[in-house]
């Protein structure tokens, strides 16, 4: 069975509801015959991938959502071999090279390559070209994204590569320059209401507009999440009540655990149970930087005014570390570590 948020998910352009604009010049791109190296980027839950698959199948039809997931083995120059998922249909592929770490060169040069150097095989496809759609983009080494500017050069005849990340700040000019930018904006609330609305008539159930706004604003414009919270809460309680709580996570209520951890007390003691804490979130396979970013918002909410520029630039510096690194608990101990000693310096100051 699958989660309304998949169950639900717009598969054409035509069904988007929102970004109306954007919409139409995809559309008109897709329909050119000639689709450029495509950008995408944008906020998480913004609707990047729902929009990259919907492009796709304007390009190519119904074909393009008959879907196969397999693995390939890849060899290092160090003779280690790494194991990467991908998706695929007949036109397109979807991989995240960013699995593989600092190697994630090696999946660029022989991956990308081997499918920019064949032929379509769908002869009754109007596209002679096929897509190479690579999320997290911006998690991409610099060595990989130098490799991937030279492939997208090279291979332009019979092959279009679409970026999928978060932001560009990390994409190198060489590779933004080739591409065309397509930035997706986080939905409005009221948007995130709408599309709610409309999951919840398709579901046959009601939802209060008063609750519907709390979801929308519990969700912080993440309409992934907002369909998930609105599941739970149906799940936990139905007909729904405009006073029901909202259904956070369990992940993101144990990591203000720890920021309150944190806060309540600077020792090395404590630090040693925050420790344990981090590791436990860490095996539940939520990202390191989500934690860090969790963890210093919950923070910054929490410490005097004249603290939340230092916690925000000690956190950004401690993210760039976590994304360099290798060893994640070792950065997100020592950003709790270093919150600890500010934060007690300036209760001592104030004392």
């Amino acid at each position: 069975m699958a989660l309304w948020v998949e169950k639900h998910r717009p598969l054409s352009l035509d069904k988007l509801t929102f970004h109306q604009g954007l919409t139409d010049h995809l559309k008109q791109l897709a329909g050119s015959g000639d689709l450029p190296h495509l950008l995408v980027y944008g906020p998480t839950g913004a609707g990047k991938r729902t929009r990259i698959a919907a492009v796709l199948r304007e390009i190519y039809g119904p074909g393009a959502e008959k879907l196969k997931v397999s693995q390939r083995v890849f060899e290092t120059p160090s003779r280690r071999k790494l194991e990467i998922n991908l998706i695929s249909s007949s036109y397109h592929i979807e991989v995240n090279p960013s699995d593989a770490g600092i190697y994630d060169r090696v999946i660029i040069q022989d991956l990308i390559k081997e499918i920019a150097q064949t032929q379509q095989v769908a002869t009754s496809s109007a596209r002679k070209f096929k897509v190479v759609v690579i999320h997290e983009a911006d998690a991409l080494t610099r060595d990989a994204q130098h490799a991937l500017r030279r492939t997208m050069e090279k291979y332009m005849g019979n092959m279009r590569v679409i970026l999928c990340s978060t932001s560009t700040g990390k994409i190198i000019s060489p590779v933004q320059s080739r591409c065309l930018l397509v930035r997706v904006a986080a939905p409005t609330p009221e948007e995130v209401v709408d599309v709610m609305g409309l999951v919840a008539k398709k579901e046959g159930i009601s939802l209060p507009p008063a609750y519907a706004r709390k979801l929308a604003d519990g969700s912080k414009r993440n309409l992934h999440r907002a369909l998930l919270m609105l599941e739970a809460a149906y799940v936990q309680q139905y007909p729904f009540a405009e006073s029901q709580d909202v259904v956070l996570p369990e992940w993101e209520l144990y990591i203000k655990e720890i920021a309150m951890a944190a806060l309540s007390e600077q020792t090395p003691a404590k630090l040693m149970a925050v420790r344990k804490q981090l590791y436990e979130v860490l095996t539940h396979c939520i990202p390191p930087t989500t934690v860090l970013r969790t963890i210093a918002m919950h923070l910054i909410d929490l410490v005097p005014e004249s603290l939340k520029s230092e916690i925000a630039h000690q956190a950004a510096l401690y993210e760039q570390r976590l994304q360099a690194g290798q060893k994640a608990i070792v950065h997100l101990e020592a950003f709790i570590a270093k919150f600890m000693s500010v934060f007690k310096r300036h209760r001592m100051e104030v004392d």
